[in-house]
């Protein structure tokens, strides 16, 4: 039976992996914040990434990095509509980046058709029951503590097997809960509550988490992992995102969530023609 991932106007087969492009719709994003905040802004870009290659856009308007305190449910809602609106038309399912309820709700109804939570529907106690009510696909996300403390002294005794554990505890839950197996993606959280070797660990063993039975998304862009590593800003990270996402897709990843769709889309493609050894 072939591998896909079913919205609720559109399917996506997973033979291949995919790329979620991101628009982030924040002031305050540590890679790109404040440049496509406004609903033109964050309509041109995602076309841009569209034409460029990506299968799924991720719009998110709280940011998550190290540090970052909550955004209040209205204000997030001021960012994230408009811009799920506007780039819902694009032909691409359109994600909704929201530890929220009340934004999963909000944004699905205007446009969205995959919840993306950093905390695997944990932060909000309504959130479990807003993605049964939706009916649509979830991405759980692992993440040790809370984005405003998540770096502070991150510990696991076998970082591999305590994330795993949780994400099927999770899968579990949400099964219970009424959430459709089908449903149900899964991301081990780079950089959410890990130290730099506690992420390379997690690279390293990417295929135990594709064999939890679920399409599985790998966020490695311009993240600190390799800034810490080689000491690059944040936009002096492509090369190492490449790599990064070259290695993903070798090891089980099904989608890959990016910035610099244009150069991820050349290395997905490249990748996946290696691994199967022909012409797709």
């Amino acid at each position: 039976m072939a591998r896909e991932l079913r919205f609720k106007d559109l399917t996506l087969d997973l033979e291949r992996p995919r790329i979620m492009g991101i628009v982030n719709v924040t002031p305050d994003s540590f890679s790109d914040g404040g440049r496509y905040a406004d609903r033109e802004g964050a309509a041109a870009h995602a076309r841009s990434l569209v034409e460029a290659g990506a299968d799924i856009l991720d719009v998110g308007g709280e940011s998550t990095r190290p540090g970052a305190t909550e955004v209040p449910v209205q204000e997030e809602l001021d960012r994230v509509i408009p811009a799920v609106e506007a780039v819902a038309g694009l032909g691409v399912p359109v994600s909704v980046d929201t530890r929220k309820a009340a934004v999963m709700r909000e944004a699905v109804a205007a446009g969205a058709t995959l919840i993306n939570d950093v905390s695997a529907l944990e932060h909000d106690p309504d959130s479990v029951s807003a993605a049964v009510e939706l009916d649509v696909p979830v991405c759980l996300m692992h993440m040790q503590g809370t984005p405003e403390t998540m770096q502070d002294d991150p510990r696991y005794e076998d970082v591999v097997s305590e994330v795993k554990t949780y994400l099927a505890k999770r899968m579990e839950h949400c099964q219970q809960a009424g959430i459709k197996a089908d449903n149900i993606l899964v991301d081990p959280g780079i950089g959410f509550g890990k130290t730099v070797e506690h992420n390379l660990a997690l690279m390293h063993a990417l295929e135990n988490f594709a064999e939890l039975g679920r399409p599985l998304l790998v966020g490695t862009s311009r993240k600190s992992l390799t800034g810490k590593l080689f000491d690059r800003a944040v936009h002096e990270r492509t090369y190492f995102d490449a790599a990064l996402v070259a290695w993903s897709v070798t090891h089980g990843a099904d989608i890959v969530r990016v910035h610099d769709v244009q150069a991820m889309y050349d290395v997905v493609r490249m990748t996946e023609l290696l691994k199967r050894g022909r012409r797709p």
